[in-house]
């Protein structure tokens, strides 16, 4: 072999160890260097880092907070009310040597992260009422909630961030059963508001009725005092012009008997020339 050979391999094995010798970080990513799959080195600051070749490599892991979805679960309040959870947790891996130690990869992480929250959410909404986790208070909930999974993740080199509740329903069976009993309350309420309308109807007919019977009594009472006064007057009109011409008046109310009696209805009458109805017809002068 020429020595142009033997330089040409030695450079490509050089290039191919300095490849492998050396690696980087950017700001979203931390590592460890290991050795034969054993920890040598945490690597948190970004840019070029270096690592024996072919021994060592290197794991990454996010810097990022995470968030991971957990699934729908079925828990028990103090009020013995059953509500279905929707639930999520941010999180972040803080120390990347205890996480390689504890759990290795993300996928193992979501699982215990699963099992710590649903515990620690069961037993903190099992000490509330349903009323209180729809309330202001559900961020004490949840931050009580946090607090105690924190206690448990520490160990795994994480940190939880935040633990939220989406949604908290009621299972289908109470669902139905909380709609029926609000139908019924709204019709026993429409019941109690149309029972009152009526009766307030009620009162306001009779307060009508008695203001149209008071009404109509003052009218009544109007109308006979000027009908009396008016009766009165004409009496009095009556016996002055009485007194004034007797004669006359005698001749006018006997004028007027025989109108009403000697109408145009055809009646007929057998009456003596002596009566005293006709003296006006017997008298020729007109005078009694």
């Amino acid at each position: 072999m020429s020595r142009s050979s033997i330089f040409l391999v030695f450079m490509v094995i050089s290039l191919f160890v300095a490849l492998n010798a050396f690696f980087t970080m950017n700001e979203r990513e931390q590592g460890l260097v290991l050795q034969f799959g054993e920890p040598k080195r945490v690597i948190k600051t970004t840019g070029l880092h270096f690592k024996v070749p072919l021994i060592q490599n290197v794991v990454r892991y996010d810097k990022r907070i995470l968030e991971y979805d957990l699934p729908i679960e079925e828990v028990i309040a103090v009020d013995k009310k059953r509500m279905l959870v929707d639930s999520f947790t941010r999180f972040k891996i803080v120390d990347p040597l205890e996480f390689y130690k504890t759990v290795g990869t993300e996928i193992s992480v979501r699982n215990r992260i699963n099992s710590n929250v649903i515990s620690s959410l069961r037993r903190v909404v099992g000490r509330v009422t349903l009323d209180e986790l729809l309330s202001e208070e559900r961020s004490n909930i949840m931050e009580n909630i946090k607090v105690e999974v924190n206690d448990e993740a520490s160990r795994f080199g994480i940190e939880v961030v935040d633990v939220r509740i989406r949604r908290a329903d009621l299972p289908e069976a109470n669902s139905q059963a909380i709609y029926e009993r609000m139908i019924s309350e709204r019709v026993r309420e429409a019941k109690e508001f149309r029972a009152k309308g009526s009766e307030i109807a009620q009162k306001i007919r009779a307060e009508a009725d008695k203001d149209r019977t008071v009404i109509l009594a003052e009218a009544t009472k109007k109308g006979e005092i000027l009908r009396g006064e008016g009766e009165s007057n004409a009496v009095s009109i009556y016996a002055e012009a009485f007194e004034r011409d007797p004669d006359f008046y005698s001749f006018y109310r006997s004028m007027q008997a025989y109108g009403n009696v000697l109408g145009e209805d055809g009646t007929t009458m057998i009456l003596s020339p002596d009566s005293e109805f006709l003296e006006f017809f017997n008298n020729s002068k007109g005078t009694n």
